[in-house]
């Protein structure tokens, strides 16, 4: 089986740790049985290694979270990146001829379509990986896992069975219904829509040639951003007639809301924290090198991050999405695959940040057209290249770049430093990637 983890999403329903680059996968706050927490990007990757005999295993993304899943799984796992966001079904027509063209999978083999961010546990991979073998001794083109619901939700779509067996074929697809509308999906042994989906390579490929005008991956790499924006489930599910569902009674939890993080956090609190004892039924997560202190209280959850403070009610946490939507601001902290970058301060014509570069790690060689920079070296042992030419550097050295010049930095130990950017009109958009002379 080849399993592709779909890590799109963006935005601001866990901020002020969720942003436009940082989506909520790669936030830490999960526990792995070891001191420091873990995402759900690891977690999720975790399990998959530990429970499903795979062939491979690809990321389907944008390019902003390239660099975090790098860092994170800290291996050379495959990605297959969206030049931009056009929907479900256009991303996973991109994964299958990635599959195909460029690690060339046959067409004949399974490849199963997962969410990159479920809370479950090791039981759901077991029952995708049973998908596989529907696939290979059914007469369907596609299989779906289904979420035996615990309560009739407004949140999720519905699958309609055709039958309460544990495998049925599919009736058919109902949109997030009121909860009175839910009641009555239940009573027809309906499940909800997990987002996983399992076919045969060579149906996937068939059904988006018959879309889709390409030759192979480059080229529909090429054409991507003319494509149509449409889902998955619109484009293909719901208007296959050869499709049956797997039910799935184990643990699932959409982790979408802080209330819903504090119910799985790795502890109550993670980073620089103190609560005294009058504190009951409260989480905070602190990403600043400042502490947090709490006293008295209940029922909350607490985030701080360089983006900013959330302090809410933990039941009304989910309001924070439209809250926050208008708050503007440039962001403020990003994980690269080469270490950190926090902004420090920012002014109509500078910027200041605190870069942290893992032993080992190599920033791109690049230039910028309209700033300077400085480096500062904290602390550490390295190595910059500009304009061609290396020298070393450590704690203490500076190094200063012009609009134009290229550069990058290599560290040999970790290395932390202050970068100071200059210049008129300062905008994340201007880094241009050269090739190293």
């Amino acid at each position: 089986m080849n399993i592709v983890l779909l890590s799109g999403g963006s935005g601001k329903r866990l901020w002020p740790l969720s942003n436009d680059v940082r989506s909520k996968q790669f936030i830490k706050f999960l526990s792995n049985g070891k001191e420091a927490p873990q995402s759900m990007v690891q977690r999720v990757y975790g399990q998959i290694k530990k429970n499903i005999e795979t062939n491979s295993i690809t990321i389907a993304t944008s390019r902003t979270q390239v660099s975090a899943i790098r860092r994170q799984l800290n291996e050379s796992v495959n990605i297959c990146i969206e030049p931009c966001r056009r929907d479900t079904f256009p991303a996973i027509v991109l994964a299958s001829a990635y599959l195909k063209y460029v690690l060339n999978v046959n067409e004949n083999e399974c490849v199963a379509i997962c969410p990159v961010d479920p809370y479950v546990d090791d039981s759901y991979f077991k029952a995708v990986q049973n998908l596989e073998n529907i696939v290979k001794n059914s007469d369907a083109n596609l299989v779906l896992l289904g979420i035996k619901p615990g309560y009739p939700s407004e949140k999720y779509g519905y699958i309609i069975p055709a039958d309460s067996n544990e495998v049925s074929d599919v009736l058919e697809f109902k949109e997030k219904p009121s909860k009175d509308v839910a009641e009555e999906y239940l009573k027809r042994n309906a499940v909800w829509n997990a987002g996983v989906f399992a076919f045969k390579l060579g149906y996937l490929l068939y059904k988006a040639h018959s879309m889709i005008d390409f030759v192979d991956y480059n080229d529909l790499y090429q054409k991507y951003e003319t494509l149509t924006k449409i889902s998955f489930d619109y484009a293909v599910v719901e208007k296959e007639k050869k499709i049956k569902v797997v039910k799935y009674a184990g643990q699932w939890m959409d982790i979408g809301t802080w209330n819903m993080v504090a119910e799985v956090m790795a502890n109550n609190t993670i980073g620089d924290v103190v609560l005294d004892k009058s504190c009951h039924n409260t989480h905070i997560i602190n990403e600043l090198d400042i502490p947090i202190v709490g006293v008295g209280l209940e029922n909350l959850v607490v985030a701080a991050s360089p983006d900013g403070i959330l302090v809410s009610e933990k039941d009304k946490s989910e309001q924070i999405k439209n809250i926050v939507q208008n708050i503007g601001g440039d962001i403020r902290f990003a994980e690269k695959s080469w270490g950190t970058f926090e902004v420090i301060n920012r002014d109509a014509n500078s910027l200041t940040a605190l870069l942290t570069i893992k032993a080992g790690k190599t920033m791109s060689y690049h230039h910028h057209a309209g700033r300077d920079e400085v480096w500062t070296i904290l602390s550490g042992y390295g190595e910059v290249l500009v304009d061609g030419v290396k020298q070393k550097v450590t704690k203490g050295s500076s190094v200063m770049m012009n609009a134009g010049c290229k550069h990058s930095i290599k560290a040999v130990t970790e290395l932390k430093l202050i970068e100071v950017q200059i210049g008129d009109e300062i905008t994340y958009a201007d880094k241009i990637v050269c090739e190293e002379k």
